[in-house]
């Protein structure tokens, strides 16, 4: 008891301020949601209202059961508790029951559950225990392949649940790793990646393999110190090559049979891969080596992605994805959800319709409006001014935390408070994103606010570690 009363004299004021705001508006926009279905009492349990007060409860007396314990204990068990949820993901695998097309449930009696929401927190306690062991440096190649793995496992594990919104969450952690000496090139890379698969997706495997190349070519002449000469060979080069599947398609060749443009193209890069290759071993030109490792990858993502696409995605995400990137318009099928989002958080208007009196709301125009879609209903009852609030509590709450990290002493604290920082700022990225249309609708709560008992424990528990990780080494 002692210990909680030294931790709570020590715990940062606006963070308990965040939460507690954060999950006092989420409960009262729940019983909103579901007001129209019921005149029952918002503590009455037979509604979700009532339920999400229990958890409430529940998640304020496990936050205060972490608070007591010494947190010394989060960097010895951390090992053990990564090892023991990616068990229960694993096992998850067969064991779990499917909900709205998720098989990452389980049941124990009548409780439910998600084990990759308690994923995050022991990934992100695995990552802080490893990253802050004396002399451990990021950009090693042995140390990067263990981060990786680390967030490999869980992530991987998550997606053969068929919960691929959760396993995104764990991409944040590259902001948490170029605070600790990652490349900054290597997210460079991965927005290169994202962009390359979006191509191959929206226009062709052609155009983005021919992107690819001119981009490698154009930056091994700056890197090189010979910018203007290989501006000179590659852009000629690329514009000639764009017209390789008109060509193909024309009557001089179409009798020949010829191979897709992008097989073609890959052919005749192996040429420009040769020439890496003798500059790799005869000139021992590092540059050239990464370039082409580059290039490779790069060209095995744009041919993996029918496969990625077709086989890993599901059915209504692929329709999702098709919707959010104008290669398919179906507002009254898969798009009906961010539709009626649009629609319900833009007739809010400036400062809302009023508590109780949202007609989208009401009339539930909105499926999933007291989870994945609990803002539309804040946007809709409270307009911009309550939208524009909560967004500035979710701002002040990431902010928060990557403020005391930085002023933290303890390695371990700060590492971990970055990767619980990306693992809040992606949540609300994502969540706020799909109810306004600029994110593929995938399911993933907004933190605190949406209904879910099993999301809301986690959240809390993500952030207790930290205040008793904070008060312990606060300056």
């Amino acid at each position: 008891m002692s210990n909680l009363k030294t931790i709570y004299k020590k715990t940062d004021p606006w963070l308990l301020f965040c939460y507690i705001a954060l999950v006092i508006i989420g409960w009262v926009n729940i019983y909103a949601s579901i007001h129209a279905d019921t005149a029952a009492s918002i503590f009455d349990i037979g509604n979700r209202a009532g339920k999400q007060f229990l958890w409430i409860m529940v998640s304020i007396a496990a936050g205060a059961v972490v608070l007591a314990i010494n947190s010394r204990i989060y960097e010895v068990v951390a090992f053990w508790a990564y090892l023991g949820t990616a068990l229960l993901l694993f096992v998850t695998i067969f064991l779990g029951k499917d909900i709205n097309g998720s098989h990452s449930w389980l049941s124990i009696g009548p409780v439910s559950f998600q084990p990759a929401e308690l994923s995050k927190i022991t990934t992100s306690m695995m990552l802080a225990s490893m990253m802050s062991q004396f002399g451990f440096r990021i950009n090693t190649p042995r140390n990067l392949a263990r981060t990786v793995a680390i967030i490999l496992i869980p992530m991987l594990l998550i997606i053969a649940e068929k919960e691929t919104g959760s396993a995104l969450v764990y991409l944040g952690f590259v902001f948490m790793l170029y605070r600790e000496g990652l490349s900054g090139w290597i997210i460079v890379l991965a927005g290169l990646f994202i962009t390359l698969f979006i191509i191959t997706l929206t226009i062709s495997p052609f155009v983005s393999l021919l992107s690819l190349a001119c981009i490698i070519g154009l930056a091994y002449g700056a890197f090189a110190g010979k910018t203007l000469k290989t501006a000179l060979a590659v852009l000629p080069c690329t514009a000639l090559l764009a017209f390789l599947p008109a060509l193909t398609r024309s009557g001089m060749f179409q009798e020949m049979q010829l191979p897709a443009p992008e097989y073609i193209l890959l052919g005749l890069s192996s040429i420009g891969i040769g020439l890496a290759a003798y500059r790799i071993f005869r000139k021992r030109d590092d540059l050239a080596a990464i370039m082409a490792g580059t290039f490779i990858a790069g060209a095995i993502l744009i041919f993996s992605v029918d496969f990625i696409f077709n086989e890993v995605l599901q059915e209504h995400q692929r329709k999702r994805i098709e919707v959010l990137l104008g290669m398919e318009e179906d507002p009254t099928g898969i798009g009906y959800n961010v539709t009626q989002s649009m629609i319900a958080i833009g007739s809010g208007g400036f400062s809302g319709k009023g508590f109780l009196k949202g007609t989208q709301t009401a009339y539930g125009f909105v499926p999933e409006q007291s989870t994945d879609f609990i803002f539309c209903t804040v946007g809709e009852e409270w307009g911009f001014l309550g939208s524009t609030a909560v967004i500035a509590l979710y701002v002040l709450l990431i902010c928060r935390i990557i403020s005391r990290a930085e002023k933290s002493t303890d390695s371990f604290t700060r590492i971990y408070g970055y990767c619980i920082a990306c693992c809040f700022f992606m949540h609300f990225f994502i969540n706020i994103g799909m109810t306004i249309g600029i994110m593929p609708v995938i399911g993933i709560p907004l933190p605190f606010l949406s209904y879910g008992g099993s999301s809301l424990l986690c959240f809390t528990l993500m952030l207790s570690v930290f205040i008793s990780l904070d008060a312990r080494y606060k300056r």
